[in-house]
């Protein structure tokens, strides 16, 4: 791709992602979304109205526990036990959504990591960072620790174990778990007392996507909610996500990876309220109510005392010309954005809980649908620091976007997804091909699409072996 493979976005950095950070106010939605919301319910009214009233019980009593337990609810794992989890953990998971891989890289070296991350900014004095006055997160995304994190064998095994929570139910997806491949992102070295980095409850992989029949409806990932059956939408059924569209427009907050699951590595002793990661672990049941609460209304507003206000009976399908193109916090090419005033419901100040004490070489994951936030003050005293690293199956659509990405990577540009511009071409100290196969051998080239890739054997899906092939030759591996 020569001097072309650098992504064709224009220049910017994180806030440019989310409608909150960038201080922009978006337009209002095209009146198509609201043919688009009749539609998904249409027929199914009277099932979708009842399931309300029965998400609307339920979350009264989920909510109740969340707050009770804190971050206690959020289960934990060694990283030498992952491969063989409890069934208690493997249902903990699925309810709660995230999880904390314990020790997946040693403490030192992930201590060290952040050091030398520093030290590769020092030597490239010009990279770009945001908020650009006092650096917090950087747009790089090759720079050594990142690049010897994300071909860490136990990061890769960690990977491949967290991908078989998942499954298919549909044997001929084109969907592989046998191999991780690498998706980019940047790194973050928050500082005591920041507060500009405040990012809110949010959801990732698009937004308006969620609700388009061009975007995850290709695969019907949420039919059994728009059908009124929200308790038998399946989290993490994954061949109905492969046909799923996530990035209709291109925008600065998209993602054009189907990531399993968000994560980041954690580079430093950070405890809740040290500017760290705050989750909502009710994933079956959030994800429902953010999807159903565009389609109601109040009947009675909040001035009438909350109480009464968040009562199933005081809330109304909207029906016929009532329905507004309004899907609440989403807006197009930025991330789903979510808050107490459209959101109620959520109860987002006690139900949205601090991961627990984290230590250097900590692996967090988070489902990809798991509303997600920052806290919004760094009490601490030391950096909290963490290379974002997420986790991705091999398909068709993956398969391409490595293959631009490869080429971004050896040219040293960001990646497709992200702000453009020469990023890190000219930075001294970049690593090269040749750096992954000495620090992750083989395994590690596969993931960055800079070797071929294979199947393993225990994966017997008839979709697995088809999708390998068709990725090897998208990559130039035939």
């Amino acid at each position: 791709m020569g001097t072309h493979a650098q992504a064709s976005r224009k220049e910017g950095d994180i806030s440019s992602v989310f409608v909150s950070l960038s201080g922009v106010t978006p337009d209002p939605l095209p009146q198509r979304f609201a043919d688009i919301k009749r539609q998904l319910i249409q027929g199914n009214e009277s099932a979708v109205t009842t399931s309300w009233k029965r998400l609307l019980e339920q979350l009264v009593v989920e909510n109740e526990t969340v707050k009770q337990k804190g971050p206690d609810i959020i289960p934990s794992i060694q990283f030498k036990d992952l491969q063989n989890p409890s069934q208690d953990f493997i249902s903990d998971i699925k309810k709660r959504g995230v999880a904390v891989i314990r020790g997946v890289v040693p403490e030192d070296d992930a201590r060290g990591y952040k050091n030398e991350v520093e030290e590769y900014v020092k030597l490239n004095p010009w990279t770009k960072a945001f908020p650009a006055n006092d650096p917090q997160v950087f747009e790089l995304y090759w720079s050594p620790p990142q690049v010897r994190a994300r071909a860490h064998p136990n990061m890769l095994s960690a990977q491949t174990s967290l991908m078989n929570i998942w499954h298919a139910t549909d044997k001929n997806a084109l969907i592989s778990t046998s191999q991780p491949l690498a998706y980019a992102d940047r790194v973050r070295i928050r500082k005591p007392g920041d507060s500009q980095f405040a990012l809110g409850p949010h959801v990732d992989g698009g937004s308006v996507e969620r609700w388009e029949p061009n975007g995850y409806g290709l695969g019907g990932v949420y039919d059994e909610i728009w059908h009124g059956r929200w308790e038998e939408y399946d989290p993490w059924e994954s061949s109905s996500r492969v046909p799923a569209v996530s990035d209709n427009y291109q925008g600065s907050g998209s993602c054009s990876m189907f990531r399993m699951f968000q994560g980041w590595l954690g580079l430093s002793h950070t405890a809740p309220n040290e500017g760290t990661l705050l989750v909502n672990p009710l994933l079956q049941l959030a994800t429902a109510y953010f999807l159903l609460r565009p389609f109601f209304e109040p009947v009675k507003v909040l001035e009438a005392g909350r109480k009464e206000y968040l009562k199933p009976e005081n809330w109304r399908l909207k029906v016929g010309d009532e329905v507004s193109p309004a899907l609440y916090g989403a807006s197009l090419g930025h991330g789903q954005e979510l808050n107490d005033a459209l959101h109620p419901h959520l109860d987002l100040g006690s139900s949205m809980v601090h991961v627990p004490k984290i230590t250097p070489g900590d692996y967090v994951v988070w489902h990809c649908d798991t509303i997600h936030a920052v806290d919004k003050t760094h009490a601490g005293k030391g950096d909290s620091s963490v290379l974002y690293i997420p986790v991705c199956p091999t398909t068709e659509a993956n398969a391409e976007y490595l293959a631009r990405q490869r080429d971004t990577f050896l040219e040293g540009y960001p990646g497709p997804d992200f702000p453009g511009g020469k990023g890190e071409s000219e930075h001294a100290g970049r690593p090269r091909a040749d750096f992954i196969a000495q620090h992750g051998g083989d395994q590690a080239l596969r993931t960055m699409g800079l070797s071929k890739l294979r199947k393993l054997d225990w994966e017997d899906e008839n979709g697995a072996e088809e999708v390998i092939e068709r990725a090897n030759r998208i990559l130039g591996f035939a």
